[in-house]
C-alpha cells in the first residue's frame, strides 16, 4: 500500500514538474511561433493596404513565419484597431494603422469606442510618409487651387469634396475651406478607391486624397492635381505646386503609416518586428519597390519614438478639431 501511494505521489510530482516546464517552454519559445495576423483598417487598394502587401513577403521571410495580410474595413478603420487592442498581446496581430486611426480617431470617436488606440495600442515603427494631393474632378473648370477655390465659392455650397468621415482628408480639406472662406459639403466615404470613383465620376469636386492612390489617374487625366501637401514638389508631379507654392502655406498633412501592437506586448515581440520591419522596408526602398508606388520612406529610430510621435500628432489634429468644431455623432 505504502508503495503505490509512493509511486502515485512521485508519478504526480512528475506530471506537475512536466506541465510546469511544458509552460515555461512555452512563454519562453522564441517569438514568433505561429502566423501572424496583420490586419488593415481599410478595404483593398488604398495607400495602407498596398504597404501591408509589399511588406508581407518580405517580413514573413525575416520573421520566419507567414504573416497574412487580413483587411477589416468599416467604422472609419476603428473595427481593425478594436480587434487588435482586444487581442492577445503577443505579438502574433498587428495592425498597419495610420494618421487617422491612431492619431485622430483616437479624438473623434472616443465616445463611440470601448478602446482608445492612443492607450491600447503600442507603437512598433513608422513606416512611411505619403504626401497628399488637392484633386479635382475634370468637371471642375479651373486649373489652379485658387481657381478651384474661387469656382466653390461662386457655388455658395454646392460643391462636394470626398472623405472617409473624421480622417486627415477630411479634416484637410475643413481646414482649406475654413482659410479660403469657401464653403462645401462634405460626402462620406468609405476609402481611397470610393472617394477616387466619386471624383472621376463628378459626384465630388474637389478633395485631398494621398499621392500614391492617386498618381495614376492624376498622370492619365483622369482627374486634376492643384497642389501637394510635401515641402518639395515630387519627381512624378513636377508641374504640380507645394501648397505653399499654390497660396496655402501651413495647410494639409502627410499621411504615415506604422505598425502597432496591443499595448501589453512583450517588448521582445515588439523589438523583433521592429528590428525586421525596419530591415524589409530598407530593403524594398532599395530595390525601388517604395519610390514606385509613391511611398516615401519614414522610419522610426526606435518603439518609443514612433509612440511618441503619434502622440505628438494626437495634440495637432485635437488642435484643428476643436478650431474646426468638428464632432462625429
Amino acid at each position: 500500500m505504502q508503495k503505490n501511494i509512493f509511486v502515485i505521489v512521485i508519478a504526480g510530482l512528475l506530471w506537475a514538474m512536466g506541465v510546469t516546464y511544458g509552460a515555461m517552454a512555452q512563454t519562453t519559445a522564441p517569438y514568433p511561433v505561429r502566423p501572424i495576423r496583420m490586419l488593415v483598417p481599410f478595404a483593398p487598394g488604398g495607400a495602407t493596404d498596398i504597404i501591408a502587401r509589399i511588406l508581407e513577403p518580405r517580413l514573413s521571410q525575416k520573421l520566419g513565419q507567414q504573416v497574412v495580410v487580413d483587411n477589416r474595413s468599416g467604422a472609419a478603420g476603428n473595427i481593425a484597431v478594436e480587434i487588435v487592442a482586444t487581442a492577445a498581446p503577443d505579438g502574433h496581430t498587428l495592425l498597419v494603422g495610420n494618421i487617422s486611426t491612431n492619431s485622430i480617431n483616437p479624438l473623434l470617436f472616443a465616445k463611440n469606442m470601448s478602446v482608445n488606440a492612443l492607450k491600447d495600442l503600442a507603437g512598433v515603427t513608422q513606416l512611411v510618409a505619403i504626401p497628399n494631393f488637392v484633386l479635382g474632378s475634370p468637371k471642375v473648370p479651373a486649373n489652379t487651387l485658387k481657381e478651384a477655390m474661387e469656382y466653390a465659392r461662386s457655388r455658395n455650397g454646392q460643391l462636394n469634396y470626398g472623405a472617409p468621415l473624421g480622417s486627415y482628408s477630411h479634416l484637410d480639406m475643413l481646414a482649406l475651406t475654413q482659410r479660403a472662406g469657401v464653403r462645401m459639403v462634405h460626402l462620406p466615404t468609405k476609402g481611397a478607391g470610393e472617394t477616387l470613383t466619386n471624383l472621376i465620376r463628378g459626384d465630388s469636386h474637389i478633395q485631398v486624397s494621398n499621392v500614391a492612390s492617386n498618381i495614376g489617374p492624376v498622370r492619365s487625366g483622369q482627374i486634376k492635381a492643384y497642389a501637394v501637401t510635401s515641402d518639395q514638389r515630387i519627381a512624378d508631379a513636377p508641374s504640380v505646386p507645394t501648397m505653399a507654392e499654390a497660396g496655402f502655406a501651413g495647410i494639409g498633412s502627410l499621411n504615415w503609416n506604422g505598425i502597432f501592437a496591443p499595448a501589453k506586448t512583450p517588448r521582445a515581440a515588439v523589438d523583433k518586428v521592429f528590428r525586421d520591419s525596419i530591415a524589409a522596408m530598407k530593403e524594398l526602398e532599395a530595390e525601388g519597390l517604395l519610390v514606385k508606388r509613391q511611398l516615401p520612406l519614414a522610419l522610426s529610430a526606435s518603439a518609443k519614438e514612433f509612440d511618441d510621435f503619434v502622440q505628438a500628432e494626437s495634440r495637432r489634429w485635437d488642435k484643428i478639431i476643436r478650431d474646426n468644431k468638428v464632432t462625429i455623432q
